[in-house]
């Protein structure tokens, strides 16, 4: 008598049918309809405003330094793409590496007896390694592996709650942004604070916290004021005479940003037209007009409806970050979301600011609009990680990123566990 064989168990009840059924449920999928494409496309259209402001300002159009940023353009897609393609946790594992060499660069360009052919002071700053048909600047690639390197300590850590828990990931900003200082570049310099700063809120570090440190930092500046190079401390003296409506800066220390109000006033409603603004610029003998003073040429050619269409710009890239963060549930890609868009709205801010008299001159380009090769492919891989971050929806199961417990016993007193 023969005996029907079995039915055959089903894969999923196996083992390895449970294994491959828990990575399935873990497992990040990725989309191409995602918030990302928000940054991308603004990201895209303040480059056409940037060559067609570069094209205007008059040295730069004679040098065809319109056509060498269309160069850059290609290159930072083309980096974008890169860092978008692999998914965001793989450079997670690269994050401290690459800090490392980020600072060993840093110190590199600070090395004196380094031969000018690979490091060519400029102005009197150390900021450029020479790579033969262009050069490479340390600073802004620092922002990024700076970025990377916080959001990995921050993400599975809760000690930065307490006070005493904020000095390392403090220690971890000013190693950077001390680096950059002494080259000196103190625009770049100013971006790692808010860039901690907008970390650690996302983290969930407390808000009375981060205000102290603010009031320590704010009541210690002023003995700060001695360490500054003289060009730094009369760049401060013209802003502040700028301020008061005191003209005696205004052909010598105050000079740039003289100019560049001078050049962001004429340009009033919708400005004076392509040929007139780089008659204007010309003839005004304004300083950086591709580079830092490129809003200036902005607001000359097209007046304040450029600016505003500049700053809308500005706003949807940022919201398209603000979003990929919110929507992300890892803690390492949320903050990472948070934090290049913290260090994109600082430096338009400060740019902004400095151009037209608010702040002082502290040369920071414009993101995707100012001339250069190191900082249009910075921003484009900035760009590259926030699309690879909203690329990849959150994972099935995952718990939101930095949902605290109410507070132990051990906590309440300040004693933590090591994480």
């Amino acid at each position: 008598m023969s005996h029907a064989a079995a039915p055959e168990r089903s894969a999923p009840f196996t083992a390895s049918g449970l294994h491959a059924g828990a990575r399935a449920m873990h497992k990040s999928r990725a989309t191409l309809r995602n918030v990302g494409w928000l940054c991308v496309v603004a990201a895209l259209l303040l480059n056409i405003v940037g060559i067609a402001a570069i094209n205007t300002a008059p040295d730069p159009y004679e040098s065809g330094y319109a056509q060498r940023q269309i160069v850059h353009l290609a290159v930072g897609l083309l980096a974008a793409v890169v860092v978008a393609v692999p998914h965001y946790q793989r450079w997670r594992r690269l994050s401290y590496p690459g800090m490392l060499i980020m600072l060993l660069l840093l110190v590199f360009v600070l090395v004196p007896w380094v031969p000018e052919v690979i490091v060519r002071p400029r102005n009197g700053a150390r900021r450029w390694i020479s790579l033969l048909v262009t050069d490479f600047q340390p600073s802004e690639l620092a922002k990024i592996a700076y970025v990377l390197a916080l959001a990995n300590y921050l993400r599975f850590r809760r000690n930065y709650r307490r006070f005493l828990g904020l000095l390392l990931p403090l220690l971890l900003t000013f190693i950077p942004m001390g680096l950059v200082l002494i080259e000196p570049d103190l625009g770049t310099a100013m971006l790692f604070l808010p860039t901690l700063f907008a970390m650690l809120i996302a983290a969930g570090a407390k808000i009375r916290h981060l205000l102290i440190i603010i009031v320590l930092g704010l009541s210690m500046a002023p003995a700060m004021y001695p360490l500054l190079k003289p060009h730094q401390e009369d760049r401060i003296k013209a802003m502040i005479a700028q301020v008061r409506g005191d003209e005696r800066y205004v052909n010598d220390i105050g000079y740039q940003g003289a100019r560049a109000m001078t050049l962001v006033a004429a340009g009033r409603l919708t400005g004076v037209g392509r040929e007139k603004a780089r008659e204007l610029a010309y003839y005004n003998h304004l300083p950086e007009s591709h580079n830092d003073m490129i809003f200036a040429v902005i607001c000359c050619s097209w007046g304040m409806m450029g600016a505003l269409i500049t700053w809308a710009l500005f706003a949807v890239l940022c919201l398209g970050g603000i979003l990929t963060a919110a929507l992300c549930k890892d803690p390492f890609g949320r903050l990472v979301a948070v934090g290049l868009t913290a260090a994109l709205f600082a430096q338009v801010t400060i740019n902004n600011g400095m151009t037209v008299g608010l702040m002082p001159i502290t040369g920071m380009t414009l993101p995707f609009v100012s001339y250069g090769g190191s900082s249009l492919v910075t921003a484009w891989l900035m760009i590259g990680l926030l699309f690879n971050i909203a690329t990849r929806r959150p994972q099935y199961l995952s718990r939101h990123s930095f949902e605290f417990d109410e507070p132990s016993e051990d906590e309440r007193y300040g004693v933590v566990a090591a994480s």
